[in-house]
């Protein structure tokens, strides 16, 4: 048995343990359809779900693993199993918003910045909850 940052480590999920811990602390993470802690023991058969930005991946553990693995060898732990659908969501281009100025009236401000940053941060906070 591995632990479940570990693990997400190793069959290359995450970039670091590090990434995989703070993943499953902010409720990314879920085994079996229940947010799971870091430190869970990852067994054959567990579904392991991973929302990394707007797509929610899904794997099934074949045999746990605690040691990082050469990419060509992830297949031999895990299976994909994300549906057609979370995966057509990586296609699916951004809606683009465009911020126009009137021509003639110069760079923006230090206000007009911070009211399109503002602007840009609601838009993200709405698409990711």
């Amino acid at each position: 048995m591995s632990r479940l940052d570990k693990f997400l480590w190793s069959i290359r999920v995450y970039k670091t343990r590090s990434e995989a811990a703070d993943a499953c602390k902010s409720g990314k993470v879920k085994v079996n359809g229940i947010e799971a802690k870091s430190s869970r023991e990852v067994k054959p058969s567990d579904t392991v779900s991973v929302r990394k930005n707007i797509v929610t991946y899904q794997f099934r553990v074949i045999t746990p693993v605690d040691k990082r693995q050469p990419a060509r060898l992830v297949e031999e732990y895990v299976q994909n199993i994300t549906p057609q659908s979370e995966l057509d969501k990586l296609n699916v281009p951004k809606e683009s918003l465009h911020m126009s100025r009137d021509k003639g009236t110069g760079r923006p401000t230090k206000k007009d910045r911070r009211e399109m940053d503002d602007l840009m941060d609601t838009l993200w906070w709405e698409e990711n909850d």
